[in-house]
């Protein structure tokens, strides 16, 4: 899966799963700030993140991603 596709992935599911404005999300976009992402909805994404790439998010190796775009390297950094 190249880094397109995991972008569209991710954008799918905040937008179907965690019902994200579809205008809020763009590459520099923060999660709790831009996105209206809150902790509730990390447990979801932990979920929906292990459905869909197979592996379990750490939590310490979030600390610091806090964009859209640093949430989707991440998850590439993981699968790659």
């Amino acid at each position: 899966m190249n880094r397109a596709e995991i972008e569209e992935k991710v954008k799918a599911f905040l937008i179907d799963e965690l019902e994200v404005d579809e205008n809020k999300i763009f590459p520099e976009a923060k999660l709790k700030e831009d996105m209206d992402i809150d902790s509730l909805d990390f447990l979801d994404i932990v979920v929906i993140v292990e459905k869909n790439f197979g592996f379990k998010i750490n939590a310490d190796e979030m600390a610091g991603v806090d964009t859209f775009t640093k949430f989707c390297g991440y998850i590439e950094s993981k699968i790659s």
